[in-house]
């Protein structure tokens, strides 16, 4: 797919207009997650809970910057000051994948299509991977945590190293980007609610972040000194600076779309019981029994798989959610299932505002180490990612987006007046490996739901709606000719809240 592959046998993706597709042959106490910025989490978290407890969800149960080199035309930074600078397929393997069986679907996969239509629903197509795991954190855009990586398509940077990109400041002014004063963060704010984010893209110019509900800490970021294991991650294994949210809106939505293609309406953090008509990823592999399991901070916290609230009360998803500990011993022993989903403590450690990020570097290095240095290494892909940007600035306008489904956005009075036509911001991503490629950066666009894609082309599941069908699969970042990390990397050592604890109750200091 994109520059630095270094196989030369091209797949023709059945589902590609005909068009071939380069990709390697060879082959402490949680909560819900997700941030309302206008001050209703807590009410909208105590509602949660008690819906999970009439919905008989046992909890105790479960106790049981430089451009990229590879940088492309397909590579949209908007223009004028927003984001501008002062000064200017199955089995990657020969016998599986034929151009005669690519080519029998000349038109885009639709929903409910198989991704290989001649082959059996539920059966494993990319072997080398047997177990896939997915770290979604919150709230914070590719800029403000890898703008200063020097990797991939970070901040523009003058003569002093520090950045230049800037937003007006709604008084005739300019606000440049600026180093935060800690690893803290202020309580609401920034915003990425449906109207700030909005605000934020402004048709595609990027000005309105310091003007939207978000203010000044907008152009806000974090340097790899703040979050040296995040950066050291992102440095070392291949890194996705085209990965974008999948709408413009906030954590629920977005997580939605994660597990369902489709937020059926929901344009904020909100709740209903309704369930997509094509279900969620979960019931697909139920119904082929394709391991999964939701790993989460109990007692207390709730699983993420839950912003589907549909699925309460059904006894194997109640089955599949446990406590975060079972991950780490279940890594330790090869025992992880087919499909993990990580949650962190969305109280403490998933970064959303006003955590310290630092206890976020923190838990996801525990994770990262854990598969790193458990016995099926090679046997397991994972994703890091974030959920949407938190409203903080990135300086990449989001491309148009393919529309899900029927369902148009729950609008109220006084909302923003859009369609699900549009990405929403970049987020850091990437993936950790065995087979991950060196040194490489991907160009290729990619959303929440890249990582459907991912699990519908491995186990040959169903698309479940037009913007499943359409993403990508993140494997142009991978090459399963020869594992370029056979032995687990060094990465650096992550931070230490206790060096910088003070921010917890001083705040994150002075803002511009």
């Amino acid at each position: 797919m994109g520059a630095g592959s270094n196989d030369s046998r091209i797949l023709d993706d059945p589902h590609d207009s005909g068009r071939s597709q380069e990709v390697d042959s060879s082959p402490g106490s949680g909560q819900p997650p997700g941030a309302d910025h206008s001050g209703r989490a807590e009410g909208r978290r105590r509602f949660l809970k008690g819906v999970l407890a009439a919905g008989g969800l046992v909890v105790a149960g479960a106790a049981t910057g430089a451009a990229a080199a590879a940088a492309g035309a397909n590579r949209p930074t908007g223009g004028r000051s927003g984001v501008g600078t002062e000064g200017g397929g199955g089995s990657l393997r020969n016998a599986a994948l034929t151009p005669a069986t690519a080519r029998l679907t000349p038109k885009p996969r639709q929903p409910g299509q198989l991704f290989f239509p001649d082959r059996p629903m539920g059966t494993d197509q990319i072997p080398e991977i047997e177990h896939i795991v997915v770290v979604m954190m919150e709230n914070h855009s590719f800029d403000n945590i890898l703008g200063m990586l020097g990797r991939g398509d970070g901040f523009t940077l003058g003569p002093q190293g520090r950045p230049t990109n800037w937003n007006p400041n709604g008084h005739g002014g300019r606000l440049r980007a600026f180093h935060m004063p800690t690893p803290c963060q202020l309580q609401h704010k920034p915003s990425q609610s449906w109207n700030a984010s909005h605000a934020q893209f402004e048709g595609g110019k990027l000005e309105g972040f310091v003007t939207s509900a978000s203010g000044p800490v907008a152009m806000g970021y974090f340097t790899p000194k703040d979050m040296p294991f995040t950066n050291s991650l992102a440095r070392t294994f291949p890194l996705a600076d085209r990965w974008f949210c999948s709408l413009l809106g906030q954590t629920y939505p977005n997580r939605r779309y994660l597990l369902a293609g489709t937020s059926l309406g929901m344009i904020n953090d909100t709740f209903d019981m309704a369930l997509p008509p094509n279900g969620t990823i979960l019931e697909h592999f139920h119904a082929n029994r394709i391991s999964w399991k939701n790993y989460f901070f109990s007692p207390k916290g709730t699983p993420s798989v839950y912003v589907w609230m549909g699925l309460l009360g059904k006894k194997w998803v109640v089955d599949g959610t446990v406590p975060i500990g079972r991950f780490f011993s279940d890594a330790n022993k090869g025992a992880l299932p087919a499909f993990s989903l990580v949650d962190p403590n969305f109280t403490k450690s998933s970064e959303e505002n006003p955590q310290d990020v630092q206890f976020g570097d923190v838990f996801l290095s525990k994770v990262v180490q854990a598969v790193m240095h458990g016995p099926k290494w090679r046997e397991t892909l994972l994703i890091w990612c974030y959920d949407e940007h938190g409203g903080y600035y990135d300086h990449v306008v989001p491309p148009p987006a393919p529309v899900p489904d029927d369902v148009p956005p729950d609008l109220t009075k006084g909302d923003v007046k859009a369609s699900f036509d549009q990405y929403g911001f970049r987020v850091p991503a990437g993936v950790v490996s065995a087979y991950a490629k060196k040194g490489y950066v991907s160009p290729v666009v990619f959303d929440h739901t890249s990582i459907l894609a991912l699990v519908e082309q491995k186990w040959n599941l169903p698309a479940l709606t037009k913007r499943d069908a359409a993403a990508k699969a993140p494997l142009d970042m991978l090459a399963f000719s020869a594992p370029a990390f056979a032995q687990p990397p060094r990465l650096a050592a992550p931070a230490d809240p206790a060096r910088r604890a003070g921010c917890l109750l001083t705040g994150p200091g002075k803002i511009p």
